[in-house]
Parts: structure tokens; C-alpha cells; sequence
């Protein structure tokens, strides 16, 4: 397909504006590594959201979402909305507490919580876990998207869709920092939402598509619209697909951007609030926006591809050009984007190439910051002066973005991608929420269930795909990580007490789990928990509720079931009420 000079003028404005955005914000990132990596903790809110929701909308997301419903239809989906939980607990038990911290990265949590070498030897261990070997691979997802959208669209060779994109995010991720990432995430977000929007619009209601109604009442289309599995279709796709996401998968797997207990890069942006509140509404807003207001335009599109390209080798016979090997459900999102006019067709690639560089961009910036901070400075250089950190910073940003390239070659899919991830952090997410809550977890519980899951993952992975199912894969993960470092957790001695002692006054945790430490402490009844664990997990159920009736409600609204809309809009209205109701006592 060839490009007019209108798409060309869109997608070139969008790369000169990401530039300049970078420039503009080059002198404060080069000030110091707060500046550069927390951009000097003055955040306000509604900055910090948007940034939050422009990461999770890379360019892999459409596409993976587009995998999951041409496989599992829509109800497939669960298998990501399930993480709304973890994400309700962080922003109503868990910010608070990070930006209570006071820490740097949430990797320097570990010397704060534990206690000895080993909490020092986990925190570097980790840094390299997280901030290379996971953070390349998701990365790489989303270069890999990066990669057919850029076949499908443009005619790019992978090297040049790498290249082009990389280029332009290392220069303002290098440039300017988080300050730099966040300004370039709020213009990026605005123009993928405006994309992504209008394609859906355009896709629908195209003459091979009929228009919304045609489209939810198609033949090809019927076996994929259930929003709630119901057991209709057999119970293993109501055990895998619903009961398994809700009822383990959300607390036990650690997955980017949705991390038990609220780290990774969404605690760098919580850190990097001005102060508490805004760092709970920062996290409010992300997932408000990123489970209720976006999911339904790529979901529409991947229904209309199952009546465009309803196999897979209708996919290889209009994309000849490809590699067939990397052909697969996920392709059928960018191949009904080319379908789209002139005009659009430049917007919505700009959309697209927005997505994929503010996550990259946010990825590179975080994982720099474990390197430089958790590694560099804190074992080979604590005397290190601002600027060699910043322009350290700045050659792992490069060396992370030549790393993730290389990786996306080796994958084929955006669905293989997020299988391995969650199975990799498969166990490991109730002992990010419990360690919070109770005392005995000590280092090395953490340490035992990270290479625990890990060992573990490989072991399955290796295993014949015909043996165990996915679901099966992940309850056998997590529950054999969770006993062995439960098992760790009571043959080894606790963390010292004096630590612990600290940690109760810094944080004031909520709940009885602290009461073996707090009792005996002077300083316990000035430093008492300022909010009860039961009202922050009433707000946690209610804004749960909130988001999944607005979201479903959307759903059924889409499908012309406007009695399954008002009474999941009415429920969401309900639960709105309750959650404004406890607010104040929240917020004072």
C-alpha cells in the first residue's frame, strides 16, 4: 500500500513534536538523577495518569488484544481485566505507602523492609532480573509489534521499523528524562486515543462491515461476542478464561504495569508524585481510564478482522510479502488498518508509533534507573556525582533499546510474549502484597520465590504444549512457588527487628500483621496507621465495581442490549455513590 503526502505530514509532525518535546525538557533531566529519573518528585496527578495509561497502551496491546478475542472471543480478554483488582489495591492501599517511602526506586525497598547482605544482594539481583532479562522481553513485545505493524503499514523491513522508532525514542528518552517522557506520553496519548477511535469508527462501519449492528449480528462473529463466559461453551473456558484470572491469576502473577503491591514503573511514577494524594489519584485515573474507557474500539476491530480475514491463512495470502512464520492472530489488527483512507491511515500510524514509543521510552527510563541506582550506585560507586549517574543513565537507555531490538527478532507473537511474562512472575505476586502487611516475610522469601518462578517457567515451558494447559501451567506454577516460599519464609531467621521497627514508623502499615513488632515500641502510638485496612478494601470492591459496570455496560451497549447496560450502569452508579461517600475520610 502506498502513503499520500498527508499520511507522510502526520507521521513526520509526530516525530518533530516528540523531538522538540525532548529538547524542551533537556536541561532539567541533565540536572541530576532525581530530575532525570523522577523529574525532582513534583508531579501533579492528571500528568502522572496519563503517563501511566500511555505506557500501557504500546503498540503490542491492540495487537494482543486482537489475539486473545480471535482465539478466546471476547471473554478472553479477563485474562488482563482481572488485573483491575491488583490495580484498585494499589491505588487505595499501596501509593500511599510507596510514596510514604520516601524511597528512590522500589527496588531500594528491600534495605528499607529487610535487613543484612541479603537484602542488599536481592535488591542488586533484582535490579538485573527486572530492569534487563524482564524488562528486555517486554521490550521486545512490543518492538515486535512495532515490527508488523511497520510491515503491514509502511512496507518496513524489521531492522528499519527498529531502527526509525528506536532512534527517535532514545533521543528524547536520552534528552529529557522522565520529565521528557511524561510531556511526550500526554501528546502521545492524545493522539493514539484520537487514532484508535476514529479507525474503529471508519472499520465498522466500512461496506464489507455493514455498520455496528451488521457486525455484532454476523455469522462469523457470534461465538466470540460473550462478554462473561457462562459455562455455555464448556466449563474449561469458564475455568480458564474468568475463574482462574479472577480468582488467582491477579494476586499471584507479577505482569508490567500491574504488579502486586504496585511496583515496577508504576511505583516510578507514584514517587515521582508532588505528594500522597496525587499519587492516588495519579493511580485512580490510570486504571479508571485503562480498563473502562479503552478496551472497546480494538475490540471492535478485532471482531470485524474475523469477517475480513476469519484464518490465519487468509492473513498469508494478502500479506505474501511477510515471513509466514511470524503470521499470526495478531497480525489481523494492523491488516484492517490498511484498509483505512489517506488522512487517517497517517493518524493512525502516528497513533500507533505514539503507543509503541511511549512504552518503550517509559521501559528504557526505568530500567536505566535500576541499573544506575540500585546497581551502579549503590555497589560499585556510592560516591558517584550527579553527572556521571545521568550520562550513565543515558548509555543504559541505548545499550536496554539495542538489547529489546534483538530480543523481537526471536518472538513471534504478542500472545507468546505475555503467556511467558505472567507465567515467569507466576507465584510471586501475594508476597509483594503480604510483605507489606506482615512482618515474618523476610529476604529471602523474595529471593526464593523469584528464581523459584523463574526455574519454574522454564521447566513448563520446555514441557510438550499438548500436556498442560495454560491455565493448567499457571495454578501448578503458583501454587508450587507460593509453598516454596512459604517453606523459605519459616526455616529462615526474620529480618532484624530493629529494621522492622523502622519500617513500622516510616510506613505506618495498616492491619494486625505488625502487631508482634508493634507492640513494646514507644514510638508505635505516634506513628499509629492513619487509615483502617477495612475502609481501603471497601473503597478497593467499590471502585472494582465501578469499572467493570462501566465496562461491561459499555459491551452491552455496543451490541444493542441496552437492559444488560442500565443495569450494569446502574450498578456502576452505585458503587460511584459509595465510593465518593468514603472519599474525605480518605483523602484527609
Amino acid at each position: 500500500m502506498s502513503l499520500e503526502w498527508i499520511d507522510w505530514f502526520c507521521i513526520g509532525a509526530f516525530f518533530l513534536i516528540s523531538l522538540l518535546i525532548g529538547l524542551w525538557s533537556m536541561r532539567k533531566a541533565g540536572k541530576d538523577a532525581g530530575e532525570f529519573f523522577l523529574s525532582g518528585r513534583s508531579m501533579p496527578w492528571w500528568l502522572l495518569g496519563v503517563s501511566m495509561v500511555a505506557t500501557t497502551f504500546s503498540a503490542d496491546t491492540p495487537n494482543l488484544v486482537t489475539d486473545i478475542v480471535r482465539r478466546d472471543g471476547v471473554a478472553g480478554n479477563w485474562t488482563w481485566w482481572a488485573y483491575l483488582l491488583t490495580g484498585m489495591l494499589t491505588v487505595f492501599v499501596y501509593a500511599r505507602l510507596w510514596r510514604r517511602s520516601g524511597v528512590f526506586t522500589d527496588l531500594e525497598f528491600y534495605e528499607l523492609r529487610y535487613s543484612g547482605s541479603i537484602a542488599a544482594f536481592l535488591r542488586g539481583f533484582r535490579a538485573i532480573y527486572l530492569g534487563v532479562i524482564f524488562n528486555v522481553l517486554v521490550m521486545a513485545a512490543v518492538c515486535l509489534a512495532g515490527i508488523k505493524i511497520g510491515a503491514v503499514l509502511l512496507d518496513l523491513q524489521a531492522w528499519q521499523t527498529l531502527l526509525l522508532t528506536g532512534l527517535v525514542t532514545l533521543a528524547y528518552s536520552v534528552l529529557g528524562g522522565l520529565r521528557g517522557i511524561l510531556m511526550t506520553d500526554f501528546f502521545q496519548f492524545t493522539i493514539a486515543m484520537v487514532g484508535t477511535i476514529w479507525a474503529a469508527c471508519f472499520i465498522v462501519n466500512m461496506p464489507d462491515i455493514g455498520g455496528l449492528s451488521t457486525l455484532v449480528s454476523h455469522d462469523a462473529v457470534q461465538d466470540y461476542l460473550q462478554i462473561i463466559p457462562d459455562g455455555s461453551q464448556g466449563s474449561d473456558q469458564l475455568w480458564t478464561l474468568l475463574l482462574i484470572p479472577l480468582a488467582v491469576q491477579w494476586w499471584a502473577s507479577y505482569y508490567p504495569g500491574a504488579e502486586p503491591g504496585g511496583g515496577g514503573y508504576i511505583a516510578q511514577r507514584m514517587l515521582a508524585a508532588k505528594d500522597e494524594k496525587n499519587a492516588v489519584l495519579a493511580t485512580l485515573f490510570f486504571n479508571i481510564a485503562h480498563y473502562a474507557l479503552r478496551p472497546w474500539p480494538w475490540i471492535l476491530i478485532a471482531l470485524a478482522s474475523l469477517i475480513m480475514y476469519p484464518d490465519i491463512p487468509s492473513l498469508i495470502a494478502e500479506f505474501p510479502w511477510i515471513d509466514a512464520e511470524v503470521i499470526d492472530h495478531d497480525l489481523a489488527y494492523p491488516a484492517m488498518l490498511s484498509h483505512l483512507p489517506s488522512g487517517l491511515l497517517g493518524i493512525v500510524i502516528a497513533s500507533l508509533i505514539a503507543a509503541l514509543m511511549s512504552t518503550i521510552s517509559t521501559h528504557l527510563n526505568w530500567g536505566a534507573s535500576y541499573i544506575v541506582h540500585d546497581v551502579y550506585k549503590r555497589f560499585l560507586d556510592p560516591e558517584a556525582s550527579q553527572r556521571d549517574l545521568v550520562n550513565l543513565g543515558r548509555i543504559c537507555t541505548l545499550v536496554l533499546m539495542i538489547l529489546a531490538s534483538v530480543t523481537a527478532l526471536y518472538l513471534q507473537s504478542a500472545k507468546q510474549a505475555f503467556d511467558i511474562i505472567v507465567l515467569m512472575g507466576a507465584g510471586t505476586g501475594l508476597l509483594f502484597i503480604l510483605r507489606w502487611f506482615w512482618w515474618r516475610i523476610n529476604a529471602y522469601s523474595e529471593l526464593s520465590a523469584m528464581i523459584a518462578s523463574f526455574v519454574i517457567a522454564l521447566i513448563l515451558k520446555a514441557l510438550d504444549e499438548s500436556l498442560l494447559s495454560t491455565g493448567q501451567e499457571l495454578m501448578l506454577s503458583v501454587g508450587m512457588t507460593t509453598a516454596i516460599w512459604l517453606s523459605v519464609t519459616f526455616l529462615t531467621r526474620p529480618t532484624e527487628r530493629t529494621v522492622l521497627e523502622k519500617f513500622v514508623i516510616a510506613i505506618r502499615p495498616s492491619g494486625g500483621g505488625w502487631n508482634a513488632i508493634k507492640r513494646g515500641m514507644t514510638e508505635v502510638s505516634a506513628h499509629a496507621s492513619d487509615h483502617r485496612l477495612s475502609q481501603q478494601l471497601f473503597m478497593v470492591f467499590a471502585s472494582t465495581v465501578m469499572v467493570y459496570g462501566i465496562l461491561i455496560g459499555t459491551g452491552y451497549a455496543l451490541y444493542g442490549r441496552y437492559m444488560g447496560m442500565a443495569t450494569c450502569y446502574g450498578v456502576a452508579a452505585l458503587a460511584t455513590v459509595s465510593l465518593i461517600s468514603q472519599r474525605a475520610r480518605h483523602f484527609k
